[in-house]
Parts: structure tokens; sequence; C-alpha cells
């Protein structure tokens, strides 16, 4: 046990000071039983890198069509028990000027993949957002290069685009009728066209081992990401995956969380919603464990149900306003702050 604490602690003290961690390191942070030390050294890290302070991105769910069949998501093709939703363009941004009234600096677009926004809709919408001096984050799924560079030309700042896993096997497992390769190809030409590129991974999936989560970290510092959001995976009733159990997704998640801040020390981290899902302090725990970002909820309140991912999501009867103000609290009772920028990677060394 000693040799054990002792190891344990060098190999915290070498992430902490190169930033550096084999698969094997990674492997051996991810198994540990007691990880208050891991969470810790991310804690100390993330406050020497990007500060206490918490950026707040304003999340608008505009449209719960996708084309996909994900076996894991509530919203897929194929579950003929949602009902389906699609906001305006007209309330997409009447939605975004209300968020920018309640303090955010930075407005995140999300939906399935959506083949009724096209990329002139799509185009005009940013470009009236961008009017209300925030930055933009779209989180639209997977696209082609030109129309990745034509949101990015209409004002488009940052771009989520989950690669979920690494492991290509599991991944068309479970993404039928996608492609590995192809998600890789829009995170590279997200990153050459200027975007500011956000990834992540589902920590719990059925088959997924702790060497593939490890080969997600990897990736995500080679590519390497801006942002980066790592949510547990949580079972819908309505997937082909409904009878899995969620048991240990929360820490094993939070393990994922804390690593990636010790190997991209400078990056944004969501506190993600899920966290909260499973654990009732989950995104505050996340915040001690290097999270520095949280994007509460502002769309209105009779589509959040509908945009359904996964089952037990937090604060759907909440106004955008209500969650605004829970949010700063909750960050001031630890200590934390909400930072005033946009939040752009980099920005606190920038002193902004």
């Amino acid at each position: 046990m000693v040799y054990s604490l002792y190891m344990e602690k060098k190999l915290l003290q070498k992430a902490e000071r190169t930033h550096h961690l084999t698969r094997e390191d990674i492997i051996s942070l991810l198994k540990l039983s007691e990880p208050s030390a891991l969470f810790q050294a991310a804690d100390k890290v993330r406050r020497e890198f990007v500060g206490d302070g918490v950026y707040l991105r304003a999340l608008i769910e505009f449209s719960n069509y996708c084309k996909n069949n994900c076996l894991y998501c509530g919203i897929r093709a194929g579950n003929a028990r949602v009902q389906r939703y699609r906001l305006t363009p007209t309330e997409i941004v009447e939605t975004a000027k209300k968020a920018v009234g309640y303090g955010y600096k930075t407005v995140v677009l999300q939906s399935g993949e959506d083949l009724w926004f096209d990329t002139d809709k799509l185009c005009d919408i940013i470009r009236q957002i961008k009017k209300l001096d925030v930055a933009i984050t779209l989180s639209i799924g997977e696209k082609t290069r030109e129309e990745y560079a034509a949101y990015h030309q209409a004002g488009a700042d940052r771009y989520l685009l989950r690669i979920e896993t690494t492991d290509k096997s599991l991944y068309e497992k479970l993404d039928p009728s996608m492609s590995w390769d192809n998600r890789v190809r829009c995170l590279h030409d997200l990153k050459e066209l200027g975007y500011e590129v956000g990834s992540g991974s589902l920590v719990g999936l059925p088959g997924q081992t702790l060497e593939s989560l490890a080969d997600d970290l990897l990736f995500f510092q080679k590519l390497p990401v801006d942002m980066a959001g790592i949510g547990p995976f949580i079972p819908h009733p309505q997937t082909p995956l409904s009878n899995e159990k969620p048991d240990g997704h929360f820490e094993l998640a939070l393990k994922m969380m804390a690593v990636m801040r010790l190997l991209l020390p400078d990056i944004n981290i969501p506190a993600t919603t899920a966290m909260e899902t499973l654990h009732p302090q989950g995104r505050l725990l996340a915040l001690q464990a290097g999270a520095n970002v949280v994007m509460p909820n502002t769309t209105d309140t009779e589509y959040r149900p509908l945009y359904a991912l996964y089952p037990g999501k937090i604060c759907l009867g909440d106004s955008a306003e209500k969650c605004r103000g829970c949010v700063e609290r909750k960050i001031n009772s630890i200590g934390r702050h909400v930072s005033s920028g946009k939040g752009f990677h980099g920005d606190y060394k920038k002193g902004k």
C-alpha cells in the first residue's frame, strides 16, 4: 500500500510538471479506487492555468430532429416515441437575445443533425446572433468542410463535436451508418479552418475499456482540442441500450475529466449537466476536479423535456433566468466566481 501511494504521488507530480502521461500512466490513474489526490492535483493545475473564474455558456437546444440512429441517444431517428420540435430561426435569435440579457457572453447552438437547417438558414441565424456581441459555439454534428467554412465566415467561433470514443469498432457498432474516419475528418477540418475545437467522450459505454478511454485522452492532446466535455453514459429507456446500468460511471467520468486537465492544463472543460443527473452535487464536484465551464440551459421550458438525449436531465422546469442565478450561487458557494469574458482558449493568460 505504501509503495502504491508513493507511485501515485510520483505519477501525479510528473503530470503536474510535464503534462505528459503514457497510456499506462493514464490507465493507472483511471483505476484509482481513492482518487482524491488526483482531483486535488487537477484542481491545482486548473487554478494555475485558467484561474478561479467559471465561464457560463447559454445553451439553446433548437431542434431534436436527427438523421442518425446512435444506439445510446434518446433523440435517435429510430425512436418513434419522441415528440419532435424545431425552433424557427426567429425563435432561436430571440432566445439568444434573452440569454444576452441575463449576462451570457457565449451562446451554444445545439441540435440533432437536422437537415431542415441548411447552410443559408444557419448562416443567417449566426450573423444575427453575432450582432449581439457574443461568442458563438455550434454543436450540430457532421458537415462538409464547405459548410463549416461558411458557418465560420458568418461568425461562428467554436465547434463542439464529441468523438464519444476513439475505439473505431465500438464507435461504428454504436453509431450505425456513421463513419469514425469521417468524424475525425470533421475535427481536423474544423481545426484547419480556425475554429476553437471541442470534443469529448461518453464514459461507461458497453464494451468500452480503460485502454480506449486512455486513447481518447491522448487523442484530445494530440489534436489538440481547445475544449473537451466528459459525460457519463446514462441509458435511455427508448434505446437499444435501455437495460445497461450506469453504476460507477460518475466517478470514472470525473477521473477522466481530472486526467484531461493534467494533460491539457489550459483548455476549457465543462462541468456537464449529465454529471448532476447522476449526483446531486455533480457539477460542483466537477468544478473542484478540473472543470471551469458550465452551460446552463436557456431553451424555453416547453421544449427542454423533448431534448432528451438521456433520462433525468435536471432543471427542466426552471426558467432561464432562474437557472442563471442558481448556477452563479452554486459557483460562489465553492469560492469561485463567474468570469465576465467570452472565455476563449488562452484568455486567462492574456488577462481577459
